[in-house]
């Protein structure tokens, strides 16, 4: 852990202002991590100035992105008129890559599944031939060709079945709304951003201040290889973020196309949780993607005991407290998946760290408005026991 003070007295000498940095070390599913830099107070007569750093690495698809955009919306006045119009080639091309993706998928499926609409061929050819285009002008002909490939049944049935294939989450998302982002003076909405999905390439930094908490989040790509690097370099860090997509407990990651996600996600949790050097930092668990996870078991096509026999038998703990008017189905799932992860870190705990779960939705701004005020709090607390002053 690295921290970083610097002390000032007054003429008098009776004051002391210190700055005390401390970094923490947030892990995201699919080898994503990123730093943070919480204060703490040094002495009781000590004034406080505070600073929060994060930087984001990793593989994409496990919501890093999309939190830093929250942090802009709910903290930086959100994104202006000029940039909102950056992204509307970002966007089309999520819709690009949505459509091709399905297109594709649905003679590569086993079985394969065919249009319901064999009047639509000709436009899930020109899909196709669009496909290898990097340089490519969305035209209202390309958008013409998707909507109605997207109303054809057999392309909804392929869909359907997206967890057999790679496909980025917020393809339904767009391509539900054709006729908005096919517009000439098409202006994305905050949602729209949230949803877009970018490859994280290079460093991108958010600044933003919260009651006179300065915050810095950086953004960073990273690979799964990395993994070791990362897990040697955060040693003495303060406190962990390990973020999971709970949706993904019937997808395979993109690197072999055969691990499940989830179960590399548990096997991750479980390498930092006891790594040695990590024995006593606790772990805030943002258990993400809840509406996801509800969509996909309220659908009841991929069922979490076809993946995780275990569930089978799974009862949800008398303590366990359902989110107003949820599902029963959708309250057993996600604490079984809390609990996979919970099993993990009271198994080799020794009462020297402990796990802070939370239930979150990266796209839904009031969820993470609340989630990131639980964090700050707990992890000013984790400070304050490490200097003994809690």
């Amino acid at each position: 852990m690295e921290i970083m003070q610097s002390c000032f007295i007054n003429q008098s000498g009776c004051k002391v202002e210190r700055l005390t940095k401390v970094y923490v070390t947030i892990f995201w599913e699919e080898r994503d991590a990123f730093n943070l830099c919480f204060p703490i107070f040094s002495s009781p007569q000590c004034y406080l100035h505070r600073a929060f750093f994060s930087s984001f690495s990793g593989a994409g698809e496990s919501g890093k992105s999309t939190i830093v955009k929250q942090m802009r919306i709910l903290h930086v006045n959100g994104f202006n008129s000029e940039e909102k119009k950056q992204k509307i080639l970002d966007i089309r091309k999520n819709v690009k890559d949505a459509i091709v993706t399905i297109v594709s998928a649905m003679s590569t499926l086993i079985p394969p599944v065919p249009l319901a609409n064999q009047e639509n061929q000709f436009r899930a050819d020109y899909i196709k031939s669009i496909a290898p285009l990097s340089d490519f002008d969305y035209t209202q002909e390309f958008f013409e060709h998707a909507k109605h490939l997207w109303d054809d049944e057999g392309v909804k049935a392929c869909f359907e079945r997206s967890n057999e294939y790679q496909l980025i989450d917020c393809a339904q998302y767009f391509l539900e709304r054709l006729d908005s982002v096919s517009l000439p003076d098409y202006t994305p909405t905050d949602q729209d951003l949230l949803r877009c999905r970018v490859l994280t390439s290079g460093i991108f930094e958010t600044r933003f201040q919260v009651d006179k908490v300065n915050f810095h989040m950086f953004d960073v790509g990273g690979q799964r290889d990395e993994r070791r690097k990362w897990i040697q370099c955060f040693n003495d860090v303060t406190a962990i973020i390990f973020v999971v997509a709970c949706s993904s407990y019937n997808m395979v990651i993109r690197e072999d196309n055969n691990t499940n996600r989830l179960r590399e996600s548990l096997d991750l949790f479980k390498s930092i949780w006891n790594n040695r050097w990590l024995r006593t930092i606790s772990i805030i668990l943002f258990l993400n993607k809840q509406d996801m996870l509800a969509e996909k078991v309220l659908a009841g096509k991929s069922k979490i005991e076809d993946y995780f026999p275990e569930f089978t038998n799974y009862t949800v703990p008398e303590d366990a407290t359902p989110d107003a008017g949820e599902d029963p189905k959708v309250t057993r799932a996600k604490f079984f998946i809390r609990d996979e992860f919970l099993r993990i870190s009271t198994a080799t705990g020794d009462g020297k760290h402990y796990c802070y779960p939370h239930f979150t939705c990266a796209v839904d701004t009031e969820n993470i408005r609340r989630v990131f005020n639980d964090c700050r709090d707990i992890i000013q607390r984790m400070h304050l026991r490490q200097y003994e002053l809690l």
